[in-house]
Order: C-alpha cells, then structure tokens, then sequence
C-alpha cells in the first residue's frame, strides 16, 4: 500500500507568520493536533499540540528551600508577583509568530512511499504526522490515524 492511497490530500496549514494564539484556535476548530507551516507551497515546520504545550512549562526550583520567619510575610506577596508575570508572559507569547515555536526539522514522504516506511518513520522519530511531498510541494498529510484506517480498510 502507498502513502498516496491514504493520505489526506485536503491539508489544513498555516503560516509562519501565523500568531501562536490564532495557530492554537485553528488547531481547535479543526479539531486537529498539528499543521505544517507552509510558505509559498514549501513545508517550512510543523506545529503541534505538543509545541504548544511547551510554552506552559514552568522550571522547576531545586533543593529544599525554607523561608525564615521574616521571608514569611513575603513569600505570598513574591507568589503573586510571579503569577502575574507568568500570565503576562503567557499573553506575550499568543501574539509572536508560529516560526518562533514550530518544530524545523522535519520529517517528509512522497506519494510513493509506502506505507510501511511512512510507519516506520513515524515510529523511529516519535512524531504523529508526515507531510506528503511531491516536487518539494505539499500534497497532502498522512497521519497514524490514517495508517490504523488504511491497515483496517476502512
């Protein structure tokens, strides 16, 4: 079997220039859990769910740490400040573009290939989707859902 006998050849994608907020919408709307970045038909990077998710973490503080008596009063007040500052970062970060969080190095198969290696690539690198390409042009997505489906015949 071919990637082309299964693929989605309708791709829904966005830009680089996208914004992270209007990117994560779309991913919703669609109802999807990644898109390709394209411009001008060339595959720039792919974003996902798992890249947008990324933005929430918050490093975590090492060792044990307790506060003295004086530090009590503020403690509560530092905590505050922070999730202030950790809202307002997280507001910053819906507005820059989708090229500044989209995953560049990516993995590619043609209308060719077969299914069992668009599987196995899949797999190797630990992603959930491959832009299908022909010329360097997209033409369409293949997902592992779309594999289970082709594999089932549905």
């Amino acid at each position: 079997m071919k990637v082309k006998d299964i693929m989605s050849s309708s791709v829904i994608v966005c830009s680089p220039e996208d914004s992270i907020s209007s990117v994560a919408q779309l991913l919703k709307k669609e109802d999807i859990s990644g898109v390709p970045v394209v411009s001008a038909s060339n595959v720039m990077g792919i974003v996902s769910e798992g890249d947008l998710l990324k933005l929430l973490e918050i490093p975590e503080h090492g060792g044990l740490w307790l506060p003295s008596p004086f530090e009590v009063i503020e403690i509560p007040i530092r905590e505050l400040i922070s999730w202030e500052d950790t809202k307002k970062m997280l507001s910053d970060v819906g507005s820059k573009p989708v090229s500044e969080i989209m995953e560049k190095d990516i993995f590619t198969v043609s209308l060719e290939s077969s299914v069992e290696d668009a599987s196995r690539l899949m797999t190797k690198h630990k992603v959930n989707r491959l832009p299908v390409l022909d010329d360097d042009k997209l033409v369409g997505i293949i997902t592992r859902g779309d594999i289970i489906r082709g594999l089932a015949g549905i």
